[in-house]
């Protein structure tokens, strides 16, 4: 009889009793004392891949990594980052205040996203962050504009669409020629952008951006996106006025949400970037550029860890299982999208045979509420735990509120300590932006 595949220590360990224990925190006492749905974030693998990123960088001559904040973002999570020596990716006037508010220094913060708002670019310019990323021709005019305005001369990227297209989701690719992302090589979009930029008396161009996507696997991409790139970068600094030194190649290094999935170490991914970055500028006569990258899956997403309680099942006699939990899309919304997969444990059920395949629905009034399709677990009742795994990015931060149903509540976890992140919403929370228009606000009939 199959049992459960459990993922290795450093994710979870089993009780004696077949229970899981969450960096030494047993789940069922986690959910007493936090309540359920629960997000679990493992502190000791966050820092250890943070460590990884920045030792591997290390090798080379100069670098910079930037946490990627829309995998998962809060004000505590901001300070851990900022402990462990990572500058700080936002794409919002939101995830910048988020990081203001925790104390980031805004040095080391860098701004991106292709609809920038002028409140987003004003807060960017007003904090003092490091760089902005110029995604597109208006937002040239705008940033130069407002810069003026401010008396100010931020120090400024081109994000550049290379052309790479890797074999990820289409949702999560971002570097190919048909992308809403960027200006294009193909085209001369991406040099007519760098004489602009150069020409503006109130922009200080500094670098090149790319990214060509997210939860990639294989290496090559991101070394022919760099010898792409550094292609164009030589060019810029050659025959286009450009005086920069720096070149982001964006993240968006994969994990492994299933057993079956095997992504390269973060080790491997960096050296394979720095050894790709390093040969093209030998080869195009330049100086290495300082290398930066925007990780964001690849530190948080193994991290996480989603616990719900079992509300109900039900059985369609050669159909399917259901399994109905006390949470779903609402707090992750990545299967209802494009079909995520995670790997899905009954949490105090380890050593028992995995005899039935369930298919776990979530509460909301949607079919497509589900967190997971046909998963061989033990024979499931209301009342059991199930962890989801590898939830610590994409998740919370995509959290909704539909039917009105609040957030759960976020843990950070390290042996001997378990404290909130960010706290379970309450109905109050859930109707504090609503408003009653004056003449509705008599009770009853008119």
């Amino acid at each position: 009889m199959k049992t459960m595949n459990a993922p290795t220590d450093d994710i979870y360990r089993v009780a004696p009793d077949g229970s899981m224990q969450l960096a030494g925190h047993a789940v069922s006492d986690l959910l007493e004392k936090f309540g359920s749905p629960l997000i679990v974030m493992i502190e000791d693998l966050i820092r250890q891949n943070c460590r990884a990123y920045r030792q591997k960088f290390d090798d080379y001559p100069e670098s910079r990594i930037y946490y990627a904040s829309k995998a998962f973002l809060t004000t505590g999570f901001c300070r851990l980052i900022e402990q462990e020596g990572l500058g700080l990716d936002v794409a919002s006037a939101g995830e910048l205040a988020t990081a203001l508010a925790a104390g980031f220094n805004p040095e080391n913060i860098i701004m991106h996203g292709n609809a920038k708002t002028l409140q987003d670019l004003r807060l960017a310019l007003e904090s003092g962050i490091g760089r902005i990323v110029i995604d597109n021709s208006a937002e040239i005019e705008s940033l130069n504009d407002l810069a003026g305005l401010l008396d100010c001369r931020p120090r400024v990227l081109i994000r550049v669409t290379p052309g790479i297209k890797p074999s990820t989701h289409e949702y999560v690719q971002t570097g190919q020629v048909d992308s809403k992302f960027g200006f294009n090589l193909e085209g001369g979009a991406a040099a007519e952008a760098v004489k602009r930029v150069v020409a503006k008396s109130n922009l200080k161009l500094v670098g090149l951006h790319c990214h060509i996507g997210s939860q990639i696997f294989a290496l090559k991409p991101f070394q022919v996106a760099a010898r792409t790139m550094l292609e164009f970068y030589a060019r810029a600094c050659n025959d286009l006025g450009a005086q920069f030194s720096e070149l982001n190649m964006g993240g968006g290094l994969g994990i492994n949400y299933t057993p079956g999935d095997h992504p390269p170490a973060i080790g491997d991914h960096v050296a394979g970037l720095s050894r790709a970055v390093l040969a093209a500028a030998r080869e195009f006569g330049i100086a290495p550029p300082i290398l930066c990258d925007e990780p964001g899956r690849s530190i948080v997403g193994r991290a996480g860890v989603t616990l719900y309680t079992v509300q109900s099942t039900k059985k369609i006699e050669g159909i399917r299982n259901y399994a109905s939990v006390d949470g779903g899309m609402t707090d992750n919304p990545r299967y209802a999208l494009y079909q995520a997969k995670h790997q899905v444990v009954a949490a105090k059920r380890l050593n028992e045979p995995v005899d039935t395949v369930w298919s776990i629905s979530g509460r909301c009034c949607e079919s497509g509420d589900m967190l997971a399709r046909d998963v061989d677990l033990p024979n499931l009742k209301a009342g059991d735990i199930l962890a989801v795994l590898s939830t610590g990015a994409y998740t919370y931060s995509m959290a909704s509120n539909y039917n009105r149903v609040a957030r759960p509540a976020v843990v950070l976890a390290t042996p001997g300590m378990v404290e909130l992140l960010a706290r379970r919403e309450t109905d109050q929370d859930l109707n504090r932006l609503d408003q009653i228009p004056t003449w509705l606000a008599q009770i009853g009939k008119p």
